[in-house]
């Protein structure tokens, strides 16, 4: 069987991995985990080990961020806040640290993909909330990335707010983005 994966461009998953993977998945690396599971990375995304006996898979469209230190992959993943007009508003969760007993060419796969997912990115400063400009506080702004994600077509709009921007100027300028972009909602 394990020749057969490798002909088909699929690596070997680790032995019972509970999670079930797409017939046009590819298994791109795995490692195991230094308190236990694995980290197994596909063409999909990242799977990563929810408890003892599960497994969810975060899409690469979905990492906010992903670094290796000390050991560990630092990683920041997004959650979609709100669906848009053609965008989607993300908010990042807080650092997970996952430490690998045998990194191998995981930190590598992981960052190729996060990055190979990016089309364009690019920050826009706006307006913050009336009472804040009034004050003389800083102007907020966010982060408009367009990415791919794995196994669909086209790109989408994800916009990540800056901490204190007014959320009706970030949907304001996020819609205006979209619909510039020629971005439908799905």
């Amino acid at each position: 069987m394990a020749a057969v994966r490798k002909l088909l461009g699929r690596g070997e998953l680790p032995p019972g991995f509970p999670g079930r993977l797409d017939a046009d998945e590819a298994v791109l690396a795995t490692a195991r985990l230094a308190g236990g599971g694995h980290l197994v990375v596909t063409s999909r995304g990242l799977w990563l080990p929810e408890g003892s006996d599960a497994v969810r898979r975060l899409g690469w469209h979905l990492v906010s961020k992903a670094s290796w230190q000390n050991g560990a992959l630092a990683l920041v993943e997004a959650r979609e806040r709100e669906v848009l007009s053609g965008a989607v508003l993300l908010e990042d969760l807080p650092v997970q640290r996952l430490r690998l007993a045998e990194p191998g060419k995981v930190p590598e796969v992981v960052h190729a993909r996060v990055t190979g997912s990016i089309r364009s990115r690019h920050h826009r400063e706006l307006p913050g909330s009336a009472d804040a400009l009034s004050a003389g506080a800083p102007r907020g702004g966010a982060w408009f990335v367009q990415r791919k994600v794995a196994g669909r077509d086209g790109i989408v709009l994800q916009v990540r707010p800056d901490p204190g921007t007014d959320d009706a100027a970030v949907r304001q300028v996020a819609g205006d983005v979209a619909r510039t972009l020629g971005l439908r909602p799905e």
